[in-house]
């Protein structure tokens, strides 16, 4: 540190708005202002950590840099969570840092994807995430600040900076925050924790490489079929046709019509990936055929290679015929989404 920086953090250190202009100064944003990474309130996050501070969590393949529990801890500071959020954080990253989500791809290319955080079982109320009405949108401390999390993390500690590593083409809103919870109490099936095979009483999140949210909008459909041919129609557009993976999100007022007809969550599967698909000589024609959809059937390309590549959960409002679309970043398969169980501190 040379003797201006020293003065220079000796002027801010007790002048709260100096510091954040400071942190503008460094390049430690997102754009919007952040909360300071003061030493007590690292300490705090830290905390919640069973592991050393120095324990590493994620690399990034190509720059080689590490991601620490205590770097992690820092912008988490700086996005504005709190100390009880820090577990799905870490959780979050040990998802990411597997190999199959391609984390060089999935933060540096011209496709910009959005990290999508899908939270699931008792933690989503001990720390009120927002699993209801606005679920993608502002107003939700948890849900804000865990997702802006990991976006301030790949800028601050793995360097993802947009123009220089991250080339997204027309980026995506959901790379500020993009955090959302199941709503458990409307939804009729079983808890995605449940089903990804974690035990009872155990929370999980899944972290999905996503391009841009698609509301798929139905006030009329009164069938199962009717509402799902809606969501595939949304899911084989040709702007996303492809063998990626897809993350459907119904609302309570669509996920109601479709279990008051006793439908399971495979049915439903089942159902979106025979219907969400487009004929091969028109995805050649559009250019858009490529490496995967010559192992489907003959006649049509479907999105993604089988159900079990549709992950399905509820959120949202109670009134509203919304539910969303969100599909995989770029082309093909090029990120495989992950799940992780969250932590619990065992020196709290």
């Amino acid at each position: 540190m040379t003797l201006s920086e020293a003065q220079r953090i000796h002027e801010v250190a007790g002048d709260p708005l100096a510091a954040i202009d400071y942190c503008y100064e460094q390049g430690w944003t997102d754009g919007l202002p952040v909360i300071p990474p003061e030493q007590n309130r690292v300490q705090a996050m830290l905390a919640m950590e069973g592991r050393p501070p120095e324990t590493v969590l994620a690399h990034h393949p190509a720059t080689t840099l590490e991601l620490t529990v205590h770097a992690a801890a820092a912008n988490a500071v700086m996005a504005g969570c709190l100390p009880e959020y820090f577990p799905i954080i870490v959780a979050a990253f040990e998802a990411m840092d597997r190999e199959q989500f391609n984390f060089h791809g999935s933060t540096v290319s011209t496709g910009g994807s959005g990290h999508l955080l899908i939270v699931s079982g008792p933690v989503v109320d001990e720390i009120g995430m927002n699993s209801g009405v606005n679920l993608f949108g502002p107003g939700n401390r948890a849900n804000a600040s865990i997702g802006r999390c990991i976006r301030l993390t790949l800028m601050n500690v793995f360097k993802i900076v947009p123009g220089i590593a991250d080339k997204s083409t027309q980026g995506n809103p959901g790379k500020y925050s993009f955090c959302i919870a199941e709503r458990a109490d409307k939804n009729p099936w079983q808890p995605l924790r449940e089903e990804l095979g974690y035990p009872e009483g155990v929370s999980s999140v899944t972290v999905f490489a996503g391009a841009g949210f698609c509301n798929v909008e139905n006030h009329g459909a009164n069938t199962p079929e009717t509402l799902l041919d809606t969501m595939a129609d949304a899911m084989a557009n040709y702007g996303c046709i492809s063998t990626g993976q897809s993350v459907v999100v119904f609302s309570p007022e669509h996920v109601e019509t479709i279990a008051r007809h006793g439908w399971t969550k495979t049915q439903v599967r089942e159902y979106l990936f025979e219907h969400a698909k487009r004929p091969h000589k028109d995805v050649e024609r559009i250019g858009k055929f490529e490496k995967g959809f010559d192992k489907q059937d003959r006649q049509d390309c479907h999105r993604g290679f089988g159900p079990d590549d549709i992950l399905i959960t509820v959120g949202g409002g109670d009134a509203g015929g919304h539910s969303a679309f969100i599909p995989s970043w770029s082309r093909g398969r090029g990120s495989i989404m992950q799940s992780q169980s969250i932590g619990v501190c065992i020196d709290c």
